[in-house]
């Protein structure tokens, strides 16, 4: 089959590999008919790169047709449409029936001391091959994939089931966001696009939304949120002037690791990426620093006894945190992982609602052919040609 292979620091490739088989009883083999880069990929693009091996498999949102299931797949039929999430999780364990499905003691990667296992995600998840492919190997078939309407709808419907949707979910819910309260976004990609309209779905009175790109900004407004320029130097003051002099009662990090104004530790990242894995791996486990520009900026907006819910991958583990600050403001800051399966139920009514409540259907800008995954990737990292949401068709 064909995929989406990781060769080296900013350079993926479409290459043909094995076709993957039912290896444990459990397993389903589901023929991927759209799938899409995520923001996370670009950190395996730029900056996890000692963590992956040439000719590794990426990508982690896909969705298709099962082709195949292992004897112990449940109630998942050949035939069935499905969105696969990205998490790999069980059900059954002590995690999973919490609602904690990102910590699935079944497939945690206990070597490295991490939670569940990823799809496509380098070694630190379980170095299990991704969804940009023809064909993805699906574990704990018996639980993970969601089946939806095979309607006629386009695949764009229900393909951000698998990450966006959800991850920007748990972003609102962790934001403790009043009914009639204010949250402000800090990064509008993708999750970023959602939460923002997932805010105003569930009821907060006012929505602001902040970034750099003139696209991102005019895609927000069309759904009614408030935009700001990351880039002027006024910033603070402009929330505060829409917010009753206080700020906000929630601000969402959308942004996480690789955040635009943190020159000394964008060099350090970069610097990691390119060192011999022997070198690069120790670094960025126990010695690396995240751009914490957008995170700093939400410590300042936050009000007083606010709430920091950060969606937004971290992965430094000598990150400098203002303490004072946040013990000062009384902040609240709740992070994790999305539980993807524990918000799927309720979001693919909200997704199959042909009135579109959370404006699925306005997000993808670019739908390509898998083969020119490389060309995507370079565009989606440099914010080219508007682009916001790239889809690739295994199909084309």
């Amino acid at each position: 089959m064909r995929a989406v292979t990781w060769q080296s620091r900013e350079h993926v490739s479409v290459e043909t590999v094995p076709d993957p088989r039912i290896e444990e009883p459990n397993d389903a083999i589901v023929r991927v008919t759209s799938t899409a880069i995520c923001g996370s990929d670009l950190h395996l693009y730029g900056v996890l790169g000692a963590f992956l091996d040439a000719g590794d498999v990426i990508g982690h949102e896909a969705m298709g047709v099962v082709e195949e299931v292992g004897p112990q797949a449940g109630d998942l039929r050949v035939g069935d449409r499905v969105v696969v999430p990205f998490g790999i999780a069980c059900g059954r364990c002590w995690m999973c029936r919490r609602g904690l499905q990102s910590q699935c003691e079944t497939t945690q990667v206990t070597a490295q001391g991490n939670g569940a296992a990823l799809f496509g995600y380098t070694k630190l998840y379980g170095q299990v091959p991704g969804g940009q492919a023809e064909y993805l190997r699906v574990p704990q078939a018996q639980y993970g994939p969601v089946v939806v309407p095979d309607d006629g709808a386009p695949d764009e419907r229900y393909l951000y089931l698998s990450d966006v949707l959800p991850t920007a979910w748990q972003a609102v819910e962790y934001a403790h966001v009043p009914d009639g309260g204010s949250v402000v976004v800090l990064g509008l990609g993708p999750v970023g696009q959602m939460a923002a309209r997932i805010a105003a779905h569930r009821g907060a009175g006012l929505v602001i939304g902040v970034d750099l790109v003139p696209e991102r900004l005019a895609m927000a407004a069309r759904h009614g949120v408030t935009v700001l320029d990351s880039g002027r130097k006024d910033l603070a003051d402009a929330v505060r002037d829409l917010t009753g002099g206080r700020g906000p009662d929630s601000v969402i990090d959308a942004v996480g690791m690789e955040a635009h104004g943190s020159p000394v530790a964008e060099t350090m990242q970069k610097a990691a990426g390119i060192l011999p894995d022997v070198i690069g791996k120790p670094l960025v486990k126990h010695a690396g620093t995240d751009r914490l520009a957008a995170l700093l900026t939400a410590i300042e907006l936050v009000r007083r006894g606010g709430v920091i819910s950060l969606s937004g991958v971290y992965g430094g583990a000598k990150d400098p945190l203002p303490m004072l600050r946040l013990f000062d403001k009384q902040v609240t800051i709740r992070q994790g992982q999305a539980n993807v399966r524990h918000w799927t139920d309720g979001l693919l009514r909200l997704a199959a609602d042909p009135a579109d409540p959370l404006g699925v259907q306005d997000l993808r800008t670019h739908r390509w052919p898998l083969e020119r995954a490389a060309e995507a990737y370079a565009m989606f990292q440099r914010k080219e040609d508007g682009c916001i949401k790239v889809v690739l068709d295994p199909t084309a």
